[in-house]
């Protein structure tokens, strides 16, 4: 049986707005896996995935959130963009992409209405992707922040 944060993140996901929006990012980037994610202080859930490298996630999977970036996104609330984690220094000997296997990592904090950190809406691929350039960063933003708006309507509702 799901625990409750599984089972209230697995239904925060169960959107085609947010699906959209994933869809949206990988065609942008060129990035074989994206996920809107719930990460706590504890855990990382993924809420929604599009995963086109088989990576082997789906909505309800967790990973140990020590060893994500995501958790340095919800503990500093700024995105994280890196083209080639080969060629940078700070991510190089991070624990995340030896463990994953990710060249290139995109992935942006998704704050709530109500100014509440829900997660991240992260994309990862094998290979490196030119994504530090203006406008895939204001793009990833907007996407970021309608996962936002979506998921507060729903929590709102709810």
């Amino acid at each position: 049986m799901l625990d409750q944060i599984v089972s209230s993140v697995t239904e925060d996901g169960q959107d085609d707005g947010i699906r959209t929006i994933l869809a949206e990012v990988a065609a942008l980037t060129g990035m074989g896996f994206v996920a809107v994610a719930r990460v706590t202080d504890t855990r990382w859930v993924a809420c929604q995935v599009l995963d086109q490298i088989d990576f082997g996630m789906s909505p309800g999977d967790e990973l140990r959130v020590s060893t994500t970036i995501c958790s340095d996104i919800r503990e500093s609330g700024n995105a994280v963009v890196v083209d080639d984690v080969s060629s940078n220094q700070r991510w190089l000997t991070h624990p995340a992409p030896l463990l994953y296997g990710f060249k290139s990592y995109a992935s942006f904090p998704v704050v709530l209405a109500d100014g509440s950190f829900y997660g991240t809406l992260c994309a990862i691929d094998p290979h490196p992707r030119l994504l530090n350039v203006p406008g895939v960063i204001s793009t990833l933003q907007a996407c970021a922040a309608r996962v936002a708006a979506i998921l507060s309507a729903r929590l709102q509702a709810g």
